[in-house]
Formats: C-alpha cells, structure tokens, sequence
C-alpha cells in the first residue's frame, strides 16, 4: 500500500492509498478513523478521486464522527455503572 495523496481539510485528516488496483480513502479524528475502499474503474470522470471527496461527503463523514463519538462516550458511561 502506498500513499497517493494527504487531503488538506481544518476539521479531519484526509489520506488516499493506492492499493490492489483500488484507493483507500481514510479519515482520521480524534482517534477516530473511516476507511472507503474504491475500485480504480469505479471513478466517475476523468478519474479525479479528490473531486467525489467534496464538502458534502466530509459533512456526512464528519456527522458520522459525532455518532461514534457518541456511542463511544455512551459505553463508557455505561461501564461506569458496572
């Protein structure tokens, strides 16, 4: 697997890995990590990956941040009162 690509974004870190003929797209917050995997040919276009990674995908990925965040935070709780 290597890097293809780090994606500047102020709210999650954004890394494109090439691998077995596909991208691995991941996103990484506060510990917290989303992994895409993508064929190659499944790239609409002209095969610019960085354009499907547009705001309103981030806005979704970063709404599922919250929720793991909070289920993480809502199993801890929980085992605080064990």
């Amino acid at each position: 697997m290597r890097l293809v690509a780090n994606i500047p974004h102020e709210e999650v870190r954004i890394s494109v890995f090439a691998w077995n003929d596909k991208f691995l797209v991941k996103f990484e917050k506060a510990g917290m990590e989303q992994t895409y995997k993508i064929a190659e040919m499944d790239i609409p276009g002209d095969g610019d990956l960085e354009k499907m990674l547009d705001e309103e995908l981030v806005d979704t990925v970063l709404e599922i941040f919250h929720k793991m965040g909070t289920a993480w935070k809502g199993a801890q709780e929980r085992m605080d009162t064990l």
